[in-house]
C-alpha cells in the first residue's frame, strides 16, 4: 500500500523547487540546474517569493501559484523558514517533500524542537518526508536527480543506495565512477524526521532496475521493524549494510553473564545474521560486495579454483580464500590431465593453476573452460597482471562471452594499474565486477557463498514451534510479576519448557538445612541465597561435596557468614542446597532483552570463567535448530560435544532442543527480560540445568 504511495518520489509527474535561485552560487540553482539539464521529463516548478525566472522558466512567488502536476516539493531554505514551506506544501496538496536544508535535530535542543514543528505539520497534512539535513534523492534510469551536487551525476547501474550521511554520498558518487560502477537508485535520508530506511527499502527492492542495496547506515532506531522488512527484502534482493558507531541499547546493568556480554555490537551481528544482511566493515567491502550480488551468480558451494599466470598471486589467493572459509577445489584427474596436456612442461596443472607468464589470451579461455566443465569447480578466481607479451584487454576478450554464459561465478582480478585500464573499462563495459588484489576478490566471493547458504537454509527450514505447558507458565510468570526471583521458580519455569533441572531446595535456617539435605540425599552443593549477591562464586557463596547433615549445618554458617563480610548490606535469605552433579561437558546458556531487536540468545563455555574466555556466539530469537546448531559451531563449546581427546560425546540434540525451547520462551514471554542458564551439564544422554538465573 504505502510502497505504491512512495514510488511517486522516485517517478514524480512534476516537482515544485522552494528555494530556486538564479545565483549560481546557491543551492537552489544546482537543485533546479541537475532536474532541469540532467533530462528529467517531467514538470519542474520553481518557486522563490522574490520571482523572477530561471533556465527560461518562470519562478513563481508561491507554491501554491504553482499549476498541476505536482506530486514532489524540494524544500532549499533557511530552517526558520521550513514550518511555513511545509504549510504552504500541505496548503497546495504536495504529498511528498524532500527538505534538503540544515539546521534542525543534528544542531541541539531548538534545533531538534524545531524539527518536531516541521513533522507535526508533515502529519497534519499527510506529507511524506526525507529529511531535513540531506541532499535529496536521485534515480539514473529516468532520470532524476533532485541533489544540489555537482554534474555529472552517476552512472546508471543495478546498485542502489541509502545512506544517512550526505557527504558520504557524495564522495561515493564521485568514487564509483573512478571504480567503474553506477547506481540505479540514490537517497541521502538526513536525520529521517519521517522516512527512513525501513520505509524505502520496500520500494527500492521493487525497482527493475536494482539487483543490490547497499546502506550506510548510523543507527537503527526500530530495528524489529528494519528486520522484519529486511527479512522480507533478502528473499529476492541482497542487501549489505555497512552500520557505524554504537548506539546504547538503553539497557541497565546487566544481571547476567548474558545481559554483560550482549553488547549493542553483538546485538546487530546477530540480527543481520537473521535477516540474511551481509555486514561490511569498510566502504570499500560495502560496495565490493554489492557490486558483486548485482552482477554475478551464486556459487553452489566453497570450492574454488585459481586460474593465474604467476605463482605469487596465486599463492595470495589461496590464503585469501582460506581466510574467507573457501576451499581450494581439488580438481578431478580427468581435469588435471586435460590442463597437463595443453599447458606447458613447467606449468601447474594442479589449484592454483599458473599458466606461466607467457600464457596467451586462448590460454586462459581454454584452461577457464576445462574448470568450469568441473564439477569439483563451484567458483573461479581468474588473475590477471600486465602480460609481458600480450594485451590483456585481448585475455578480456575471450573470457567476456565464458563468464557470461556459465551459471558459475568468475571473478577476474586485475592487478595493476595504468596498463590494465583498458582491460578494466572492458569488463565494466559488459557488466563483470574486477578486483584490484586478490584479498578483495576473495571477500566478495565469501559473501556470494555465504549468501547462497543463507538461501538454502531458509529454504529448508520447516517451521519449528516447540509444545510449551502454556497453562503452567502462566501460573509460574503470574507468580514471581515483577521480581528476581529465587532459583526454585527457575527450576520450575524451565520444566515447564522441558529442560531438565537440579532441584534447588531453600532453608532459611541451619536446622532447615539439615532436614532438607536427608530428603535430597548426597553429595550436596551449598549456595547463598540473596537477591543482592548475583553470582556467588565472587564473595566465596558455594561450598562443594557436602556429604552429611553436619557438614551441610556447618557450610549454612559459613557461607552466611562469608556473605556479611564481603557484602554487609547484602539481604540474606539463608543458602540453597542441590543434588551434586559431577560428570557432563559445562556450557552456558541463556538470553537478554536487547532494546533495539529483541531477544538475544547466548551459547558459550559454562562455569566461572565465562566472562574471562568469552568463548560466546549470539543469535537473534527465536531459532530454528539449524541456527541453533549454527550457534553451537561458532564456538569450542559446541564444538567438543563430539568429543575431544579423552573426553567423551555429550547430548548435542539435548543442547539443541534447550536452545531452541529457551529461544521460543524469549519470543512469547516479554515479560522475562533475562534468563540465563550456567552451568548447563551436558551428559551422555541428556542435560541438567544447574543454576538458573530469571529477571522479570
Amino acid at each position: 500500500m504505502i510502497t505504491n504511495k512512495l514510488e511517486a518520489l522516485f517517478n514524480p509527474k512534476g516537482i515544485a523547487i522552494l528555494g530556486a535561485s538564479s545565483d549560481t552560487g546557491k543551492l537552489g540553482y544546482a537543485v533546479a540546474r541537475n532536474l532541469i539539464e540532467g533530462g528529467y521529463p517531467g514538470q519542474v516548478h520553481l518557486v522563490n517569493p522574490k520571482g523572477g525566472a530561471l533556465f527560461n522558466r518562470p519562478i513563481y512567488k508561491s507554491v501554491l501559484d504553482v499549476p498541476d502536476p505536482v506530486d514532489l516539493a524540494v524544500v532549499i531554505v533557511p530552517a526558520q523558514a521550513a514550518p511555513q514551506a511545509m504549510r504552504d506544501i500541505g496548503t497546495r496538496g504536495i504529498p511528498h517533500a524532500i527538505l534538503t536544508s540544515g539546521g534542525f535535530r543534528e544542531t541541539g535542543d531548538k534545533g531538534a524542537v524545531l524539527e518536531e514543528e516541521v513533522l507535526s505539520i508533515c502529519r497534519d497534512f499527510h506529507i511524506r518526508l526525507i529529511g531535513p539535513n540531506c541532499i535529496g534523492l536521485l534515480d539514473t534510469h529516468l532520470p532524476l536527480d533532485t541533489t544540489f551536487l555537482p554534474p555529472p551525476p552517476p552512472e546508471p547501474g543495478n546498485i542502489a543506495f541509502l545512506s544517512h550521511s550526505g557527504a558520504f554520498c557524495a564522495a561515493i558518487i564521485d568514487w564509483s565512477r573512478q571504480q567503474g560502477f553506477g547506481f540505479s537508485r540514490l537517497v541521502s535520508l538526513g536525520n529521517q524526521a519521517d522516512l527512513s530506511e525501513t520505509d524505502l527499502l520496500p520500494v527500492i527492492a521493487n525497482d527493475p532496475h536494482t539487483r543490490s542495496i547497499a546502506l550506510y547506515l548510523e543507527s537503527i532506531p526500530h530495528g524489529e521493524r528494519f528486520l522484519e522488512t529486511a527479512r522480507l527484502i533478502t528473499q529476492k534482493t541482497p542487501l549489505v549494510v555497512l552500520k557505524v558507531g554504537r548506539t546504547s541499547s538503553g539497557q541497565k546493568a546487566a544481571a547476567s553473564h548474558t545481559g554483560a556480554l550482549a553488547g549493542t555490537e553483538a546485538a546487530v551481528d546477530a540480527a543481520f545474521k537473521k535477516a540474511g544482511i551481509q555486514r561490511a566493515i569498510t566502504s570499500e567491502e560495502l560496495f565490493d560486495w554489492a557490486r558483486a550480488f548485482a552482477c554475478l551468480p551464486l556459487p553452489s558451494g566453497r570450492n574454488v579454483a585459481i586460474l593465474t599466470n604467476a605463482g605469487g598471486p596465486g599463492v595470495i589467493a589461496a590464503d585469501a580464500l582460506s581466510d574467507q572459509k573457501l576451499c581450494l577445489a581439488s580438481l578431478d584427474l580427468q581435469t588435471i590431465s586435460a590442463l597437463r596436456d595443453h599447458l606447458p612442461p613447467a606449468a601447474s596443472s594442479q589449484n592454483p593453476i599458473d599458466m606461466l607468464a607467457s600464457a596467451s589470451p586462448e590460454d586462459y579461455a581454454t584452461c577457464l573452460k576445462l574448470l568450469l566443465a568441473d564439477q569439483q569447480v563451484q567458483a573461479v578466481l581468474v588473475i590477471i597482471p600486465p602480460s609481458p607479451v600480450f594485451p590483456t584487454v585481448d585475455i578480456a576478450k575471450i573470457l567476456v562471452p565464458l563468464i557470461k554464459q556459465t551459471q558459475k561465478p568468475v571473478i577476474p582480478i586485475l592487478m595493476g594499474s595504468t596498463l590494465i585500464q583498458q582491460t578494466f573499462q572492458y569488463f565494466n563495459q559488459h557488466e563483470i565486477p574486477t578486483y584490484s588484489f586478490p584479498e578483495r576478490a576473495a571477500s566478495a566471493l565469501a559473501r556470494l557463498a555465504d549468501r547462497a547458504d543463507f538461501l538454502r537454509a531458509r529454504e529448508d527450514s520447516s517451521p519449528f514451534e516447540p509444545h510449551f505447558e502454556e497453562q503452567k507458565l502462566s501460573t509460574i510468570l503470574s507468580s514471581i510479576q515483577g521480581k528476581t526471583f529465587d532459583p526454585a521458580f527457575g527450576d520450575r519455569l524451565l520444566e515447564a519448557i522441558g529442560i531438565q533441572t537440579a532441584p534447588v531446595r531453600l532453608a532459611a535456617t541451619p536446622q532447615e538445612a539439615e532436614q532438607i539435605s536427608i530428603e535430597l540425599g548426597f553429595p550436596l552443593v551449598a549456595k547463598i541465597a540473596s537477591p543482592d549477591i548475583l553470582h556467588k562464586s565472587d564473595v566465596g557463596g558455594v561450598l562443594l561435596n557436602l556429604d552429611s547433615s553436619s557438614a551441610v549445618h556447618a557450610a549454612y554458617n559459613k557461607l552466611v557468614t562469608r556473605a556479611r563480610e564481603k557484602q554487609p548490606a547484602a539481604r540474606i535469605n539463608g543458602i540453597t542446597l542441590q543434588k551434586q552433579i559431577h560428570a557432563g561437558q559445562e556450557v552456558i546458556l541463556g538470553f537478554v532483552r536487547d532494546a533495539h531487536f529483541g531477544p538475544l540468545v547466548m551459547f558459550g563455555s559454562g562455569g566461572i570463567d565465562v566472562e574471562g574466555l568469552r568463548d560466546i556466539s549470539f543469535a537473534l530469537a527465536p531459532l530454528t535448530r539449524q541456527e541453533a546448531k549454527d550457534l553451537l559451531q561458532q564456538t569450542w563449546a559446541g564444538r567438543k560435544l563430539a568429543g575431544y581427546r579423552n573426553m567423551p560425546p555429550a547430548d548435542e540434540t539435548a543442547v539443541i532442543d534447550a536452545l531452541v525451547n529457551l529461544s521460543w520462551l524469549a519470543t512469547k514471554y516479554p515479560q522475562i527480560n533475562e534468563c540465563e542458564i550456567n552451568p548447563l551439564k551436558v551428559l551422555g544422554k541428556g542435560a541438567i540445568a544447574v543454576d538458573v538465573r530469571i529477571k522479570v
